[in-house]
């Protein structure tokens, strides 16, 4: 089986090899799980050039199988602690070229630091430390907020992202800051201003895996392999607290891989990956044009993937 991290672009977790038991998973590449948040819906400072850099750390001490129990034997003491520094790249026109919508593009580059670590010397899934992770580009189309008598009502926006197999790989590890795969994640970002103190946002993605054909596949003679599609999203609710500068609220994620893995174009039972997160965040505006987001994560349910929290700081300027 094949096994990797994947970062969250826009979304990170480690993604490794599961060589203990049955059949084996943890096969995802590059998602956003965590990355946005509040506000998602629309550029803080309307059209122009943004900035935005994140680091986020992940940390766990717990792989799960298919049935969300321990992967590894008792003892093992698994501890995995990954960090992510990205730098986002933002162009919002002002041109208009659907249905009103002005197009824009979105590329992002990630640095993964990996380290996992245990309390028994045995054959257990190894990093390749730290390097470049894939790169995502998303041609995207923003709408204008539509407006009601005390500001906006909503907002939204289509981006259509696409991973390349940018990042460090080496098939003999099982966690990679790369994937080795290109990905296909196209996605819905919305924010209801539902009083103009209460928001509510989410982003809504459609992932389709493309083959790996250099897989960490533990001996079992695999050549290729390809994750099954998935469904994840973010989502986030904020109440301004002080007007003009400070929102805070409650913020999560969820995963759902409802198509198996497959190993030579056979689809292995099992293998679905599922998490689901929660925590608080906020969102300080520096001023006009710079905002500072925070947010914890506390996954649960997790199934065929590490379970831990995340914990992310973003910072975005327009100029």
């Amino acid at each position: 089986m094949r096994g990797k991290l994947f970062v969250c672009c826009v979304g990170m977790v480690a993604g490794m090899l599961a060589a203990v038991g049955g059949a084996m998973a943890y096969d995802m590449p590059s998602v956003n799980l965590g990355f946005t948040s509040f506000l998602d819906g629309g550029p803080p400072s309307g059209p122009g050039f943004y900035y935005s850099q994140y680091v986020q750390y992940y940390e766990s001490d717990s792989l799960k199988d298919s049935r969300g129990d321990a992967l590894l034997p008792a003892g093992a003491g698994e501890d995995l602690d990954v960090w992510v520094s990205m730098s986002q790249f933002i162009y919002q026109s002002d041109q208009p070229v659907l249905l009103g919508g002005k197009w824009g593009v979105n590329v992002m580059v990630p640095v993964v630091g990996l380290d996992m670590a245990y309390d028994m010397d045995a054959p257990f899934p190894q990093d390749n430390g730290s390097g470049l992770g894939d790169i995502l580009v998303g041609p995207f189309i923003q709408w204008d907020p539509i407006m009601g008598a005390n500001g906006p009502r909503f907002m939204h926006r289509v981006e259509l992202q696409v991973t390349f197999p940018t990042g460090k790989y080496d098939s003999d590890k099982a966690l990679n800051p790369g994937s080795n795969t290109y990905t296909f994640n196209p996605y819905w970002a919305f924010t209801a201003f539902v009083t103009p103190k209460l928001t509510f946002s989410g982003r809504l993605h459609y992932l389709h895996n493309f083959e790996n054909d250099d897989p960490n596949n533990g001996g079992a003679g695999v050549s290729k392999t390809r994750a099954g599609d998935a469904f994840h999203a973010n989502f986030a609710s904020a109440y301004e607290v002080i007007p003009g500068r400070l929102r805070v609220g409650v913020n999560g994620y969820y995963l759902n891989q409802y198509e198996d893995t497959e190993h030579d174009g056979t689809r292995i039972n099992g293998t679905a990956e599922k998490v689901f997160a929660i925590g608080p965040g906020g969102v300080v505006h520096l001023g006009k044009d710079d905002n500072l987001l925070v947010n914890a994560y506390f996954e649960s349910d997790a199934e065929n993937r590490t379970e831990g929290n995340r914990y992310t700081v973003r910072y975005v300027h327009h100029f």
